[in-house]
């Protein structure tokens, strides 16, 4: 049994308590430092393990529950947890269940427990894997899944939790001219399966593409900057759509309000010879007059699911109400920043309407000054029964069910009146 892949192990199943027992999203615990200590394969597959077992968490604990008389601790718990999803995925057994015993037994406080834990997981190793592929496809807690329905229907969130539960392939955005890996998607992006680790493809270190979901990659679409237009991006981080508007020639302000988050914008922009002014600071205090502004304001992140499966269970939908007032806040602020005849590019990475459909609705209705523009959504691959009754475009991960889905967003451009 290797050492390594017990730290793994462990390493995962301290994220699972803290997204699981403390409602912490898996970024938070990577930012606070919790896997530095590894080194750079078993941080990968720490992070792995963690997202595995996320996506099957329904069906791990059904297996579980066959052979438990009462819910363990939640430490013990998820080791189980995680056990079992790496069995079922065939792993060897010998090597988890040592491995899950050992975590367990060294513990203090639950120590005791290895030998449940052992006697659980041989008995989930012998008819686990046989069972797993019969069981449902794992479904969104009832907090969000509810809403969704409500929104699209039972049949279209069936298939979004089929395209979470599948994961996502690695989408890229090439720059102009230069080449890439992988197939060619309807919007221009391209998709890479099985990529492994993602700075060792061919073009990575040249520059010549970045990270991006096809989805996340068509509200710079719809802007269609132009050279030399000045262009405003508000909440540029992580910067993917900051160096598409600066690929397209145009003078290029990226603001953010995290200065470590905008970091990465910088050596993106570095690694692909783009330029842009990169700015840390307030979208609600910014000033200055814009050709062109991109809004990606602050979200749910529901649609973003299939890449980040921590964010179901880490949140409730609490705070969802504070953050479409923000949204609401920031496109009256940017509305202000934009020139007579100019345009702004709204969009969200959320499925849920009020953060989309609506807040578009009740602004079309507030300022007097502004049309929704729905030629800018005629973009090669985008279908026409994804642009919604107010002019939108709803992307929704159950779209390219065939070819790996795409993350949920909704874009809308607006122009100004001159």
């Amino acid at each position: 049994m290797s050492d390594n892949a017990t730290a793994a192990r462990r390493s995962a199943i301290y994220l699972l308590d803290q997204i699981l027992g403390e409602g912490r999203l898996l970024s938070e615990c990577l930012a606070a430092g919790a896997l530095d200590r590894l080194g750079p394969e078993d941080r990968a597959r720490a992070q792995r393990l963690t997202l595995e077992t996320l996506r099957g968490l329904e069906r791990a604990d059904r297996l579980l529950e066959n052979h438990l008389n009462r819910t363990p601790a939640l430490t013990v718990h998820n080791a189980l947890r995680l056990g079992a999803v790496e069995l079922c995925h065939g792993e060897a057994a010998h090597g988890v269940v040592n491995s899950m015993v050992e975590i367990v037994g060294r513990s203090r406080k639950h120590g005791r427990l290895n030998g449940l834990v052992n006697a659980v997981l041989r008995k989930v190793a012998a008819e686990g894997p046989e069972a797993w592929p019969k069981m449902r496809v794992p479904r969104l807690p009832e907090w969000l899944r509810e809403p969704l329905i409500m929104a699209w229907g039972k049949e279209a969130v069936a298939g979004m939790e089929q395209a979470h539960f599948a994961a996502a392939p690695l989408d890229i955005t090439v720059k102009p001219g230069a080449q890439a890996p992988g197939e060619v998607l309807p919007t221009g992006s391209m998709r890479v399966q099985d990529a492994g680790q993602v700075s060792t493809l061919p073009g990575f270190d040249k520059g010549d593409w970045w990270v991006q979901d096809a989805a996340a990659a068509v509200p710079v679409r719809v802007l269609a900057p132009q050279a030399e237009e000045k262009i405003l991006d508000l909440c540029a981080a992580p910067g993917g759509k900051t160096l598409q508007l600066a690929a397209a020639g145009a003078e290029v302000t990226a603001l953010d309000i995290s200065g470590s988050r905008l970091e990465r914008v910088r050596e993106n922009l570095k690694r692909t010879g783009l330029k842009a002014n990169v700015i840390a600071g307030d979208a609600l205090e910014h000033q200055g007059q814009y050709d062109a502004i991109l809004l990606d304001a602050p979200c749910s992140a529901t649609g973003t699911i299939r890449r980040h499966p921590d964010l179901p269970f880490a949140k409730d939908g609490s705070e969802f109400g504070g953050l479409i007032e923000l949204q609401a806040q920031m496109l009256a602020h940017a509305w202000t920043l934009l020139k007579p005849g100019g345009r702004l590019v709204y969009c969200t990475c959320s499925l849920l309407p009020d953060e989309g459909e609506v807040q578009i609705e009740e602004a079309l209705d507030q300022y007097p000054d502004m049309t929704v523009d729905r030629d800018a959504l005629n973009v090669t691959g985008v279908e026409t029964d994804w642009i919604t009754e107010e002019g939108g475009l709803r992307l929704r991960p159950d779209y390219w069910a065939d070819r790996g889905g795409m993350d949920g967003f909704y874009v809308a451009c607006l122009n100004k009146s001159a």
